[in-house]
């Protein structure tokens, strides 16, 4: 897949990128190499190709699921300018 100046110029303003313009033609080259490889990916069969975590098919190792500090909550709580119920009130700042 080729891409035109006008569309990298279109996929920078998507994205709220300011590129200089003797850069476009460059995006384009290689944006446009970056399609044809993922065009290229998707035409291979992965159909007995079985999902894996790590390319390497090592397991990620685990520790034990234990409480390793005390509860200082009553503490940190007591510093916070609001709290109610055990949590933090903060502002609202969505409206």
């Amino acid at each position: 897949m080729s891409l035109t100046a006008h569309d990298v110029q279109k996929i920078a303003h998507l994205a709220r990128l300011g590129i200089n313009a003797e850069d476009i033609d460059a995006y384009a080259n290689s944006l446009s190499g970056i399609l044809d490889l993922v065009a290229e990916m998707n035409t291979l069969d992965t159909e007995q190709t079985s999902p894996m975590a790590h390319p390497l098919n090592q397991v990620q190792r685990l520790r034990a699921d234990v409480i390793t500090e005390v509860n200082q909550r009553e503490h940190f709580q007591a510093l916070a300018p609001q709290i109610e119920a055990g949590l933090y009130l903060v502002p609202k700042v969505i409206e």
